[in-house]
Order: C-alpha cells, then sequence, then structure tokens
C-alpha cells in the first residue's frame, strides 16, 4: 500500500447478494485473495460548503476530481492514513497520494506545514485545499474483500459491501459507524486494469447478466442525504 501513484482504467458493477455468490463461485479458480485481502476502508471526503466537487462530478463532465482522507481499519492518531487527490479524465483514473500520520495532517490542517512526505504531490494537495476552501464534509466507510489474476497483479477485482456514512463526528479515529446506504445486502464491484479484461472474466460476467454500472460511492451519499433533507 506504499504506492503513491496510480494510473488505472476502474470499471463498477452493483451486485446482489447472490449474484455475489454466483460470481464467486465462477472466478474463483482464477484468482487469489490479496496481500491486504480483507480491511474496513474510512474515508473522509473534502468539499466546499456548497459541495460543489461532488456536485460538477455528478455532471459526468470529461474531467472529475475527489480529495479524500483514506485509512485502512479505524487509525489512531500515530498509525499512517493516505491524503490522496482522485481524477478521473475520459474513463483514466490518477491516484496521487501521501502517506502520513493522522496526527501529522491534522497539525497541516492547523498549521499549514507540510508533514515529511512527497512535496510535490503533497503541494498539489495543498493547491486544491486553498483553491476551493476545501472542508470535511462526509465519512464514509465499507467492509472491503480484494483479489487479483492467478499470475497478472494488474488485473484487480474488489467487493465492497456495508456502505455506511455519518455527517457528524466525523474524524476517522471516532470509529466505522454509520447510516446503512442499501436496505438489502449489496456488494459494488470494481475492477481496476492497466490492459483490457480478461476474456475469462468477460465470458462469466456475460454469462451471469453482470452490467457495468456508474456507482460513486460519495455522489450517491450526497444525493441521498440531499433527498432526505427536503423531507425535514
Amino acid at each position: 500500500m506504499n504506492q503513491e501513484i496510480f494510473n488505472r482504467v476502474e470499471k463498477k458493477y452493483l451486485l446482489t447478494e447472490k449474484q455475489y455468490n454466483e460470481l464467486l463461485k465462477e472466478i474463483n479458480k482464477h484468482i487469489e485473495k490479496d496481500k491486504y485481502y480483507k480491511n474496513t476502508i474510512c474515508n473522509l471526503y473534502f468539499d466546499t460548503d456548497n459541495y460543489d466537487l461532488i456536485v460538477e462530478s455528478l455532471e459526468k463532465p470529461t474531467y472529475k476530481l475527489k480529495v479524500r482522507l483514506r485509512s485502512y481499519n479505524i487509525p489512531g492518531l500515530d498509525d499512517q492514513v493516505f491524503l490522496e487527490l482522485k481524477t478521473k479524465y475520459k474513463g483514466i483514473v490518477n491516484k496521487r497520494r501521501v502517506k502520513i500520520s493522522l496526527k501529522d495532517f491534522y497539525c497541516y490542517q492547523e498549521t499549514g506545514v507540510f508533514p515529511d512526505c512527497n512535496k510535490q504531490i503533497m503541494s498539489e494537495i495543498d493547491y486544491l485545499f486553498k483553491k476551493y476552501d476545501l472542508k470535511p464534509k462526509l465519512y464514509l466507510a465499507y467492509d472491503r474483500l480484494s483479489y487479483y489474476e492467478k499470475g497478472n497483479k494488474n488485473f484487480r477485482i474488489t467487493f465492497d459491501c456495508n456502505l455506511r456514512s455519518r455527517e457528524e463526528d466525523i474524524n476517522l479515529e471516532y470509529g466505522d459507524v454509520g447510516k446503512l446506504y442499501f436496505k438489502d445486502k449489496k456488494y459494488i464491484m470494481e475492477l481496476k486494469t492497466l490492459d483490457a479484461l480478461p476474456i475469462w472474466f468477460v465470458k462469466i460476467i456475460n454469462k451471469l447478466n453482470i452490467y457495468p454500472a456508474t456507482f460513486s460511492k460519495y455522489g450517491k451519499i450526497y444525493l441521498k442525504n440531499k433527498k432526505e433533507e427536503q423531507y425535514v
């Protein structure tokens, strides 16, 4: 998890529990568990007071931008977290991130002093914080299972479930409790690859009638929260 820069194509699929079980049974002989196979991924998303970044992203522009703080499982102040800048341009995802302690992130927020990390990437992230006056707006967590193709770590498959969020007490160290997004058990499958999807995988998802879906976790939760506010 020490990599700082990622470039890849990502595809998302929304699966029912039945589809998930059927798919896993079919692909099992082709995949291996990732080194970090099972995690609770905790995210803190930053945006403007008017949520300009996610509103613009939902309009499906050519270029999308997100800034977030991510941890793998619930961190303490001395634990490592990732401050990330994620962009998407014409279907290609670029992720740039710095690995710092949660305590150092809070110090940066309060003083503007850069933590000990990749200064180029930190400068890019700092520029966005200042340009948009970004503030923490949403805590979002989910439980992830990670796999990769046998003999090919460039093709990764992840399954996210128990998508949950909160808009209060959103610090990462406050735990991973939150309001569930789905009423029923569903899985968000993400495919991450540098090349075309393997033929064996394409045949299996076609056989099971599994099709790509547009699903931004932050975007979906933002829209749901906004809709609920209208009825308060």
